[in-house]
């Protein structure tokens, strides 16, 4: 990425929502697929399913449900972990801008904590959004936008409710940015420290592609967690939930919405480094 450069904390954060317009409809199913429930595998609509049946019943526009939620959130989460993961990586890089396994599993961690909690807010109410229409009509929360989420679940459920599934939220953050950050940075140093190829387009692209594959697969049974935690009218607890799924759906109900996912996250880790790197290139004048 930019070695020991700096650049303005809110490039990653500007990228990461750009890339969230392209993206959010597949938030949309991935979010209605994974809080289904259900045992059987024949009662597991797929993707493909689920993304006709939310057109059919709803209509194109629904597919933009909560689009107001995941901006923020991108504007909080991915702003803050993007500018701590930089600004511990250009203290810890050597001096031709590699980043040790080790140093980016520890710039990971710590701007992913921070940066789950960060985002925790605008998160809840973007699920809960995402999910509105699948529910019963007495059972719909209808929020306008993700502030009147904000204010309502304060008065209705208590502000603690905003910070519900933060627990997983942190675990999913960390993994997502070992998997997508760090994993970049270490391919990237691999193709052009060993293979030898420039810092271009063509390079820029093979890491993005490789990075959305990886953090889709490490990132899927805990934001599957995550989302039940957050979409839950109960105060269920991660683990509780967890062992739930597991007693009544296997280990398969862990990758729920895989499909989708990569769908949203392949296409989004492309498109957000790719607008990052000619975000730092525009920078640096070139």
């Amino acid at each position: 990425m930019s070695g020991s450069k700096t650049y303005p904390f809110w490039f990653g954060g500007v990228a990461t929502c750009f890339a969230t317009l392209c993206t959010h409809p597949f938030d949309v199913v991935k979010v209605q697929l994974q809080t289904n429930e259900a045992k059987l595998r024949k009662s597991d609509p797929g993707a493909f399913k689920t993304l006709n049946n939310i057109v059919k019943r709803n209509g194109w526009r629904c597919l933009y449900d909560g689009l107001s939620g995941s901006l923020f959130r991108q504007a909080t989460y991915s702003t803050t972990r993007f500018a701590i993961y930089d600004i511990i990586k250009g203290q810890l890089s050597d001096n031709q801008g590699r980043l040790s396994i080790l140093n980016a599993s520890f710039a990971s961690i710590v701007s992913g904590v921070i940066g789950g909690v960060v985002g925790n807010p605008a998160d809840v109410v973007m699920i809960r959004m995402a999910n509105d229409r699948k529910l019963p009509l007495a059972e719909r929360r209808s929020y306008r936008h993700v502030f009147d989420g904000f204010i309502r679940i304060t008065r209705e459920e208590g502000i603690k409710c905003l910070f519900r599934g933060v627990y997983p939220n942190m675990v999913r953050a960390i993994a997502v940015t070992s998997s997508q950050l760090a994993s970049y940075d270490q391919i990237k140093q691999v193709l052009q420290f060993r293979v030898g190829w420039s810092d271009d387009f063509r390079t820029h692209l093979v890491c993005s592609l490789l990075a959305g594959l990886v953090a889709t697969t490490v990132c899927s049974p805990v934001d599957v967690i995550k989302t039940r935690v957050m979409n839950s009218p109960k105060r269920l607890g991660a683990i509780l939930t967890m062992t739930k799924m597991f007693k009544n759906e296997g280990a398969r109900g862990f990758f729920k919405g895989w499909l989708p996912s990569y769908m949203r996250l392949g296409p989004h880790t492309l498109v957000t480094f790719l607008t990052l790197e000619k975000l730092r290139q525009w920078h640096d004048g070139r």
